[in-house]
Order: structure tokens, then sequence, then C-alpha cells
């Protein structure tokens, strides 16, 4: 990746950023009776990057969609920065997730809008001053290296342009939690490399609490084993083998959580299912 301007820390949006930023409690929803998701139970804390695998239609994306409230549960409590999302109000929902960036798997950009105006949608909403709103769109930009496309709409990009443009968008409020959608889904190898050392780089930087949904176990595991060095302006393995400590997995199979914890009890499980699955 090419070199950027060199980045200075900058501290949370918010300062009231509980411990356990999302929580799942026995948590179940169903689609025309048929149960998608069962006896879900997890915690998020604060600082920590969550990822999520597991077969092609177990529940991941619902999972993500729920815990931003985009779908409620039929059984159980999600909690999202302490409070319960399923008794909250339209508006008070609509509150809470402005401190949550999500990045879909498709980008989900407008067609119509220019990459600026992509990227600044949400300040917009917030009525941030243009000025403001112009230099943060500057600054997300630089981030995800795309400063030189303010002026392209989204059909002048290729695939992985569209995917940085997303993050871009996601982490321009600063946001208190990342939910990442596949974002390498349908990129070749080298261009989910580029993103993948993306959500790395705002982990290492920003310490940005985040779940990430994945099915190339590639991306994961690069996610575990690597750190972005500021100085070398990219992504580095870590020494003598090492593991990132705020980077642990959970994994779904037939709707339930089979796997909670580190990189190393993954790959070290004696169980027959995660066995395969890895394999």
């Amino acid at each position: 990746m090419p070199e950027t301007a060199t980045l200075t820390p900058e501290q949370p949006a918010h300062s009231d950023v509980p411990e356990q930023v999302l929580v799942f409690e026995d948590v179940g929803i169903y689609f025309e009776d048929h149960p998608v998701l069962q006896n879900v139970s997890f915690v998020v804390n604060r600082g920590e990057t969550r990822i999520l695998l597991g077969p092609a239609g177990v529940g991941k994306s619902v999972l993500l969609k729920m815990a931003n409230g985009l779908l409620k549960p039929d059984t159980g409590r999600i909690m999202l920065f302490g409070q319960d999302i399923a008794k909250l109000t339209e508006d008070e929902l609509l509150v809470l997730r402005r401190r949550v960036g999500m990045v879909f798997q498709e980008s989900a950009l407008f067609d119509s809008l220019d990459v600026e105006d992509n990227v600044a949608y949400r300040l917009e909403e917030e009525n941030v001053s243009p000025e403001e709103c112009t230099a943060r769109v500057e600054e997300a930009l630089r981030f995800v290296e795309l400063e030189h496309t303010l002026q392209k709409f989204p059909s002048e990009l290729s695939g992985g342009m569209r995917r940085r443009v997303a993050i871009a968008r996601a982490i321009i409020t600063k946001p208190d939690l990342l939910l990442y959608d596949s974002p390498t889904g349908g990129l070749d190898p080298i261009t989910s490399t580029t993103i993948i050392e993306l959500v790395v780089k705002q982990r290492d930087f920003y310490g940005t609490t985040a779940m990430l949904v994945t099915h190339r176990l590639q991306d994961a595991f690069v996610m575990a084993t690597h750190h972005y060095d500021a100085e070398k302006k990219s992504m580095q393995p870590i020494a003598d083998n090492g593991l990132d400590p705020n980077t642990s997995f959970l994994v779904l199979n037939d709707g339930k959580v089979v796997f909670d914890g580190t990189t190393h009890d993954l790959v070290h499980s004696d169980d027959p299912f995660l066995k395969e699955y890895l394999a």
C-alpha cells in the first residue's frame, strides 16, 4: 500500500463506553418459524476485535444485523453500550446506532452520489458544518488511501476501492463499535489483503471495538497474527509467531456458538467439527 500522511492517535469519540460494549444473552431469532440463531451468548469487551466464523448460512450476517438493532431477537437479550436494544424506541435506537459504524458486504454505496458525498452522508445527517465535513471526509479517505477519489462515483471504482470507501464512511464518525460484514467477500486475494490491512490498521491505531464476519480463514488468521507497523506504514507479522491479544474468535454452526475463545485455543481444539472446518 502507498505511504500516507503520518498518523497521530486520537481518543475515542465517547468517554462513556462500558467495559462490555456488546452482550448477547441466550439470543434466538426465527424466520417463518425456522430457527436461525438459538441460545447465542457472548460478550465483546471494549477494545476487543471478535472474528465471527462459520459455514455459509449459519446466521453470521443475521447476528451482525442484530448487534446493530436492525433485527430484534425473538428470545434473549442484546445489550449495546449497556442498553437493552429491545426496550428502546426507534428514535432512541437511532441515537445509539450513531455510535456504530457498519461496513456492509456489498459496500452499499449510493450510486447517485460521488465519493465525497457518500463518505459525508452520516455527518450531513448530523448537521455537521460544511467546513468540518470536508476536513473529516479528507481525513477518512486519507486513512484508506483514496483521497484522490473525492469526485468519482462508485461506478468508476473497482470493487476493492468501493469497499475502502465503505470503510471510510464507517469510521468517519469515530464510532465506538465497528461491524464488518464480510469486507473481503468477492474480492481477489491481493485486494482482500489490502482491506484486511486497513482493518488491522484501524484496530491497532484507534483501538476501536469491532466484530468482523468473514468466510476467509486466511483473512481471520492474518488479523490474529499481524499488527500495523506505523513506522513501516504496513501490516507486519507479530514477532516470535505472536498473536494479537485483543483479537479472538466466535464460531457458529447450526445457529449456535460452538466456539468462543482465543486464537490459540481455536487452532488447538480437539472438537471434530472445528478441526474439519479449519482444515
